[in-house]
């Protein structure tokens, strides 16, 4: 008899943790890395595939006045339909500072346990 609950793909739950909206079938939360159930065929949370990776870094001008940012992360369907608008951060930066930003969208097959590829 198995234990592992099957889920649809795509459902949604909150992290008890941080309270992030997360896959229903995450094992761990992808925003604080909290393990949020025993799977022992998970990978501790790995996705099965990073689709896109991204980094950028923000340099400031030394001496010049100072700036204030806010990163923002949309989602668009395949219609050009924004389906999620999310600001994930703000700040300032001052003479001299230095801001990277990353961004990953992260792949997984529900209940695969994080070792399988998607694509194939």
């Amino acid at each position: 008899m198995s234990s592992t609950r099957v889920t649809q793909a795509g459902a949604t739950r909150t992290c008890p943790h941080c309270r992030a909206v997360i896959l229903e079938s995450s094992s761990v939360c992808p925003s604080c890395r909290h393990h949020l159930r025993f799977d022992p065929a998970a990978k501790h949370g790995r996705p099965t595939q990073t689709a896109l990776g991204l980094e950028g870094t923000i340099r400031h001008p030394q001496g010049a006045a100072p700036w204030e940012y806010a990163v923002v992360v949309a989602i668009r369907n395949a219609k050009g339909e924004e389906v999620a608008r999310q600001v994930v951060g703000v700040g300032a930066l001052q003479s001299g500072d230095e801001r990277t930003v990353s961004l990953s969208v992260e792949v997984f097959l529900p209940g695969a346990g994080g070792g399988a590829n998607p694509t194939s």
